[in-house]
């Protein structure tokens, strides 16, 4: 029987969420919608939250389809939500109809986010017994950067052909590019499994086909602890993404041009973020690697509230941002280190109920703080108090991940 290679399955997830984290370009259309139908910013605006939300809460039950029927279905399920939700954003726009808005970029395309974006994570980490960290870090890095191959396309298919055109075009590739790599995404056998423990030469490696399954898992204390500093650092990051522009230009006294570039410069440190860290923490571990972001995320805030120069607001900014994104690409193999990897897709789909919760507070968290005082210091000063919070569950976590190894 012909081996499987790995890295093709690797580079199939890492296209599938190429195409999935385009979502992110979402203010590229943002302005060219308002202009064609007259909507207002908050109602355009909301269908990209509800996308985020739907993603968050699918995967709740999509992980459970990715153990039974296997990701190239779920895959192929993602391909048929994502792209219809964007060919029916064309037809939303074109007939001027809200409601359909919200209905296919909102809930057809969150739900395919969410089908997706489980999808390829827990096969990819059975492939990499041995670099776990490293196999999330490749597929959700294509998550983040994402929008940076999106913006430039989509711009000038608006450009080219017009708006409700580009997202019909958008959508044909969406589906016929997802559908594809889906049916490149498979769970390693027995056999492969047995021969990549055979071939490493890390001593510690384990089958992870085994371990408890998620309805044990969420029994745990630890689920809920992982569930919170995974909430913690999405809130914050995502409050910060929300800001940034305005946030530049009030506390580092940057022109509106210089701060449009640094917010497309935070995309490129999200996307790296994703895999540094997480290749970081197949050297020293999770637990380390969790308090030391925690850690870095309030020295950077800290700076934030001090810094009135632009060279210091990117440097903490851009490190705040690797931050954020290390989160989405290190709870996986936390997970399968906590519970092992025999229901992964389904326990990360559990967990990912704190981005959509996260989705709704961080945002919401800093604008009522910035309009009762005026001020992202005190916003600030609330994030490095979560901060902190996640610092210490991430010790506590530490110290019960060492006695459950022993």
């Amino acid at each position: 029987m012909k081996q499987t290679n790995r890295y093709l399955v690797a580079a199939c997830g890492v296209i599938l969420h190429l195409m999935l984290g385009s979502t992110y370009a979402w203010s590229v259309y943002r302005n060219p919608i308002m202009t064609e139908t007259g909507w207002d910013q908050s109602s355009v605006a909301f269908a990209f939250s509800l996308a985020i939300f739907c993603l968050g809460m699918s995967a709740a039950f999509m992980g459970h389809l990715v153990e039974k029927f296997g990701p190239r279905v779920t895959g192929s399920i993602s391909a048929v939500l994502y792209a219809s939700g964007t060919v029916l954003t064309g037809v939303a726009v074109q007939q001027k109809e809200l409601w359909l808005l919200y209905l296919g970029y909102g809930i057809l395309g969150g739900l395919g986010l969410g089908a997706g974006y489980i999808t390829p994570v827990s096969s990819i980490i059975k492939w990499f017994p041995d670099k776990r960290g490293l196999a999330t870090g490749m597929a959700i890095m294509g998550f983040g950067f994402a929008s940076l191959l999106t913006s430039p396309i989509a711009q000038q298919l608006i450009f080219s052909r017009g708006l409700v055109a580009t997202f019909y075009i958008l959508g044909a590739i969406y589906f016929v590019v997802m559908l594809t790599v889906s049916q490149f995404i498979k769970r390693p056998s027995q056999q492969d499994i047995d021969n990549l423990i055979s071939r490493s030469s890390d001593h510690k490696v384990s089958d992870l086909t085994t371990g408890i399954t998620a309805n044990q898992a969420l029994k745990t204390r630890e689920f809920y602890l992982l569930w919170a500093i995974l909430f913690i650092n999405i809130a914050c990051g995502l409050g910060l993404i929300s800001v940034v522009a305005p946030m530049a230009q009030d506390m580092a006294n940057m022109s509106a041009t210089a701060a449009a570039v640094v917010v497309g410069m935070m995309g490129i440190f999200n996307g790296f973020g994703r895999l540094l860290w997480a290749v970081l923490s197949d050297y020293i571990g999770r637990p380390l690697t969790f308090i030391l972001l925690f850690a870095v995320s309030i020295i950077m805030s800290g700076l934030l509230m001090i810094s009135h120069t632009p060279t210091l607001f990117i440097t903490a900014m851009a490190i705040l941002m690797t931050c954020y994104g290390a989160g989405f690409s290190l709870i996986p193999p936390y997970l399968s280190d906590f519970f092992g990897a025999k229901e992964l897709a389904a326990l990360h789909g559990y967990i990912l109920t704190a981005w959509a919760m996260a989705a709704l507070v961080g945002p919401m968290l800093l604008s009522i703080t910035f309009e009762q005082t005026g001020s992202y210091l005190v916003t600030l000063g609330v994030f490095i108090g979560l901060y902190l919070i996640g610092l210490v569950i991430s010790v506590w976590l530490g110290h019960s991940h060492s006695k459950s190894q022993e």
